[in-house]
């Protein structure tokens, strides 16, 4: 009988029930009736009896140089065609299908224990299933089954490994050529087990000329310069098992956009880690996942609030989102930096999650700092409930509780010294309790509304008295504005500002901060600073994008009196 062709199509829009046939050498005719419910758009379209040869096709996707298949990973041969879920009696090449099987064994499915009959080949798949069944044969025929064996099938099968005796040298050369590039990767590459990737900034900026109020002293802003700043994350992920990691981070910088003392945080870039081009330990953690909604993190470096919670703003990125500091996240959650400790990841359920964090700051040194802060070590407990009523609605409530023994909350934005410090002992212990929120609405796939409010209550220790902080933010960002990867945002909101402070007298830092009073008393800022940045990130290629921006910032300082900052910043980032 002769084989069924293909005409006027390439052998692609074969599917594997065909194939069936043709290697029993039958005609689509002979096979079980064709129910209309089983045709698929895949079904072949004019299976006609007409030569013994496949009919000449000029479609591409037969010279080209890489398979097509879906999936390499197949099953153990199975016995019987009941092992394959989707093939029925009805089918239409369900005898051919059960003859393969069941009486040459030489039909395997996929890992989802499914034959997919509708889908399509290409003439190398059908060229090594053909030498597999000839391969299955040979096996039969040398133990002595060969009456099991019909003479017209062997003619099939031997007009077919003729016909794609091409198609089959192509593929051992291919076989051959991939098990020397697999030797000398494995021997040339780096590690079974870890991959490398990393990030580079370069950012070029300078600031507008101005003058600024301290103490009751105008000084005159020093650092206006265009300046460079560089900053070189590497990571190294290992690992250990399906379920856990130990992630490693090394940092260097160079550069910062700071001066003198007196507009430190008020003109704070994100990308700024200036570590006098040394590198540094940044990150040392292990990662274990528990269960399938559970991950639980501890480390000897790295572990922060900003590393555990899940950002609601899912841009915040030094390197990729926002170029001030300010404008990465509410504040609240940079409260002590970072350092060694434990953390977790509950996945309630598919709309909400549960993150909680415990580090200390200095816990390597066990005179000053320790695992549970000291003299001059500070620690955090930090939980964030988020909350995904929709796709598109992302809510984060975080709650930080923070021993300071410096009297600052480490969070390098605004306000962040909240008393001055004992002149006898040169210390300010602080206890904070800190609140927080961020939301953000994904209005369309192109515009994304969202903003975040904290407020910090401080009191030190054994003393009466205490500071009150509040900051926010919001926020409009419209990603992929010109190009996929592109982004565009709009931020505006006010940095922390001490709206309150009754501390004794001499500890106060408003009234010290305006008017130098030694004794300083009771009392909140004079004025609020006000930051607004724009920024448009291009994306040039899948590794490279380009970050153009400006931030403007009204009374710098909490003071009215202060020249209004301008700031223009321009970031390049490399990912690797």
């Amino acid at each position: 009988m002769k084989s069924p062709v293909l005409r006027q199509r390439p052998l692609s829009y074969l599917t594997t029930s065909a194939i069936a046939l043709l290697l029993l050498g039958g005609a689509v005719q002979t096979a079980s009736p064709v129910r209309a419910e089983s045709l698929t758009a895949e079904t072949p379209e004019a299976l006609s009896p007409a030569s013994d040869e496949l009919a000449p096709t000029t479609d591409s996707s037969l010279t080209s140089s890489e398979p097509e298949s879906e999936d390499a990973t197949v099953l153990e041969q199975v016995t019987s065609v009941s092992q394959l879920s989707d093939v029925r009696p009805t089918d239409w090449a369900f005898q051919a299908l059960q003859s393969l099987v069941e009486r040459y064994g030489c039909i395997v499915g996929y890992p989802d224990r499914t034959f997919r009959g509708n889908q399509a080949l290409t003439r190398y798949e059908f060229a090594a299933g053909v030498n597999a069944c000839l391969d299955r044969i040979s096996e039969l025929i040398a133990a002595n089954t060969s009456d099991f064996v019909k003479k017209e099938d062997l003619d099939a099968l031997r007009k077919l490994q003729e016909e794609f005796a091409a198609e089959l040298a192509t593929l051992r050369g291919r076989v051959d050529s991939l098990e020397a590039r697999t030797t000398t990767l494995e021997k040339q590459q780096f590690s079974t087990t870890t991959k490398l990737f990393g990030q580079a900034v370069v950012g070029v900026q300078g600031r507008s000329a101005g003058n600024v109020s301290i103490a009751g002293f105008d000084f005159e802003d020093d650092a206006n310069n265009v300046n460079v700043v560089t900053n070189v994350q590497l990571s190294l992920l290992t690992q250990l098992s399906e379920r856990s990691l130990l992630f490693t981070g090394l940092q260097a910088g160079t550069g910062d956009v700071f001066g003198s003392f007196q507009l430190t945080n008020d003109v704070r870039l994100g990308y700024t880690g200036d570590t006098g081009g040394d590198v540094v330990l940044s990150d040392l953690t292990y990662r274990q996942l528990i269960g399938n909604n559970f991950a639980v993190i501890a480390g000897a470096a790295g572990v922060n609030m900003v590393n555990v919670f899940r950002g609601a703003n899912r841009i915040e990125s030094a390197g990729q989102g926002p170029l001030s500091l300010f404008a990465q996240r509410n504040p609240i959650v940079n409260i002590n930096g970072s350092g060694a400790g434990v953390g977790f990841d509950w996945q309630i359920s598919p709309a909400l999650s549960l993150q909680g964090v415990y580090f200390a700051n200095r816990a390597n040194d066990p005179e000053n700092g320790g695992i549970f802060g000291s003299r001059l070590g500070g620690n955090a407990v930090g939980a964030q409930l988020t909350f995904s009523p929709t796709d598109t609605i992302d809510l984060a409530l975080q709650y930080v509780n923070a021993y300071s023994p410096l009297g600052n909350l480490g969070t390098f934005v605004g306000d962040d010294q909240m008393a001055i410090a004992n002149p006898l002992t040169g210390r300010a212990p602080l206890k904070t309790n800190a609140v927080g929120a961020t939301v953000s609405w994904r209005i369309t796939p192109g515009i994304t509304l969202g903003g975040w409010g904290g407020y910090t209550n401080s009191q030190l220790e054994d003393e009466d008295g205490n500071v009150e902080t509040i900051n926010w933010m919001a926020f409009l960002n419209f990603p992929d504005l010109g190009g996929r990867g592109n982004l565009a945002a709009l931020y505006f909101g006010q940095p922390p500002r001490i709206i309150n402070s009754d501390l004794p007298n001499g500890r106060n830092i408003p009234e010290f901060a305006t008017n130098g009073n030694l004794l300083a008393g009771p009392g909140g800022q004079p004025d609020s600073t006000y930051h607004l940045e724009a920024f448009y990130r291009i994306r040039l290629t899948d590794n490279i994008s380009v970050t153009p921006g400006f931030i403007v910032v009204f009374n710098p300082r909490q003071n009215a009196n202060n020249d209004t900052i301008y700031i223009g910043a321009l970031r390049t980032t490399f990912s690797f």
